[in-house]
């Protein structure tokens, strides 16, 4: 069972976190079930890109990004070549190391 290891964020997991995924599963997800409580204002239906994550290490294990994530992921902020929107990211096999951005484009948060 793959693990992800998520990087400190101040608001996010101020500790970091390392947790067990299944493969098949969107980071998203794995996180979520995980209590740390990322971004996700369209409901993870790729519509926004408040869920967007850098994936530091296993990021050619994951999935392959379609059209539609690639043309939200241009407007995310702090976009690098190894961002991808975490709700459609699906693990494979191998580990992953993520960092959740320090800002997102969110103008309204579900959290308020």
């Amino acid at each position: 069972m793959p693990q992800i290891i998520v990087l400190p964020h101040h608001e996010f997991c101020p500790d970091g976190a390392a947790v067990e995924a299944e493969s098949g599963q969107s980071v998203c997800d794995v996180l979520l079930s995980n209590d740390i409580d990322i971004e996700h204002a369209c409901e993870m239906s790729c519509a926004c890109t408040t869920c967007h994550v850098i994936v530091r290490e296993g990021f050619d294990s994951l999935s392959e990004a379609d059209e539609l994530e690639e043309d939200y992921l241009d407007k995310a902020w702090g976009l690098e070549p190894e961002s991808r929107l975490s709700c459609q990211a699906l693990v494979g096999s191998e580990p992953l190391v993520v960092e959740i951005p320090r800002y997102t484009i969110n103008h309204a948060s579900e959290k308020h």
